[in-house]
């Protein structure tokens, strides 16, 4: 986009200066109006796709604090059940979690990475059989908490999982990329009333807008670029860590 960007700064220019050579100044009337329209159009598009991006990374992150503490709940929470329950459980429970941070661990390796989200879900089926067994085996109000926490734990583990996928429809970001190249296009013809172009501006606006939309993409993929949800996994780490 960079590239991109700067040819048709220049091109613009070009054309800028061969138009002011063969018709008057008067016939460039009008064209502020288009120009910044566009513009106006293309900063709308980049703060609204920026907030959407930092508002889904915001809610990443906060999806994994409340899954690690809902399977730090159900984990305390076996202890109501029987030795022989809970050791099991237990040992599944550690199951679960090692193929939860592999998961994310293998991004943005998608087809390793479903693999083991499916390998989590079939851990969630025996973690649920085996449970529902144990505290049929001992009813009473205190074991009758451990199925509230696991039905917590799995409903945040598909809502993270889904919230990954979540990104805008792809033309949103094909619309910006092409604003930002017209945008370029038109900067660099309304710069051509200069007889020199200016080099720090036309790589400045270049620089700054590739940038920009590299940061919006990068909030939106966490799990590929600079910006990483990967210190707030720290907590699903530690919590395995006192599993042992």
């Amino acid at each position: 986009m960079f590239l991109g960007m700067v040819l048709l700064l220049e091109l613009g220019w070009r054309l800028g200066r061969q138009q002011r050579g063969q018709s008057e100044e008067s016939s460039r009337a009008g064209l502020g109006a288009v120009e910044g329209a566009v513009f106006a159009l293309m900063g709308l598009l980049v703060a609204f796709t920026f907030s959407g991006a930092a508002s889904r990374f915001d809610q990443r992150r906060q999806l994994i604090v409340e899954e690690s503490n809902a399977i730090g709940t159900a984990w305390l929470r076996l202890d109501l059940l029987s030795a022989e329950a809970r050791t099991e459980l237990r040992e599944l429970f550690r199951q679960y979690l090692d193929r939860r941070l592999a998961a994310y661990a293998k991004m943005p390796d998608v087809a390793a990475a479903m693999g083991e989200l499916a390998k989590a879900n079939a851990l969630q089926g025996g973690i649920w059989s085996r449970a529902v067994a144990a505290c049929q085996e001992s009813p009473g109000p205190l074991t009758a908490q451990v199925l509230p926490a696991l039905n917590a734990m799995f409903d945040l583990a598909s809502t993270r999982t889904a919230v990954t996928q979540m990104h805008p429809p792809g033309i949103i970001y094909i619309m910006l990329g092409a604003l930002a190249l017209m945008s370029s296009m038109l900067a660099g013809y309304a710069m051509s009333g200069s007889r020199a172009r200016s080099w720090i501006h036309t790589l400045g606006f270049a620089l700054i807008i590739a940038i920009s939309v590299y940061v919006i993409l990068d909030l939106e993929f966490p799990r590929t670029g600079l910006i990483r949800v990967d210190a707030a996994d720290q907590l699903l780490i530690d919590l395995r860590r006192t599993m042992d």
